[in-house]
């Protein structure tokens, strides 16, 4: 199994993943409470949208004690990042995506005033999901994407490696 990246292979060790998680009986909070990890972040493991970590492994063994070997393995292989095309017809993806395109142009003119011409990294990102009561009582659901700041930089030929004749002279200072 080990290697092989294809959308069918992918949703058979998902689901295998998704089994091993029903028989511990516990929430992503708890596993998440038990790895150091955030929900959101075991959420994405267990559907193969994030890698596992070899410094994780003891403990996520540790929360999920019916995963093999075999998965184990699969998840320490950079995973296949897909998504169905049809998600966005679930409601609560589909408010997700809703709330960003209302609340899109404001997020990123708030972003630039205070960081600057940049976008948020999706890569170096945590994200969770947490619960709780709202003044009038009600649940609340409080969704945190906190990544990193990447500044656009401005394109200078000086900097390019490929145009500042640096690129061949870099490989024979190593040889």
């Amino acid at each position: 199994m080990a290697g092989r990246s294809s959308a069918s292979t992918k949703d058979e060790t998902v689901a295998k993943l998704q089994s091993v998680k029903s028989k511990s009986c516990k929430t992503y909070g708890q596993i998440a409470a038990d790895t150091g990890l955030t929900n959101v972040y075991v959420a994405q493991l267990l559907k193969r949208q994030a890698q596992l970590k070899p410094p994780t492994v003891p403990l996520l063994r540790a929360s999920l004690p019916h995963l093999t070997d075999e998965l184990i393995d699969e998840m320490l292989l950079p995973p296949l990042r897909s998504y169905d095309p049809q998600l966005i017809q679930d409601p609560t993806v589909y408010r997700l995506s809703e709330a960003i395109m209302h609340f899109g142009e404001s997020i990123k003119e708030i972003v630039n005033e205070e960081f600057g011409d940049g976008i948020m990294s999706t890569v170096n990102f945590y994200c969770s999901v947490d619960k709780v009561k709202g003044v009038d009582g009600n649940q609340r659901v409080v969704i945190t994407f906190d990544g990193k700041y990447l500044a656009h930089t401005e394109h200078k030929t000086e900097n390019m490696m490929s145009r500042s004749g640096k690129i061949g002279k870099q490989d024979a200072k190593t040889e």
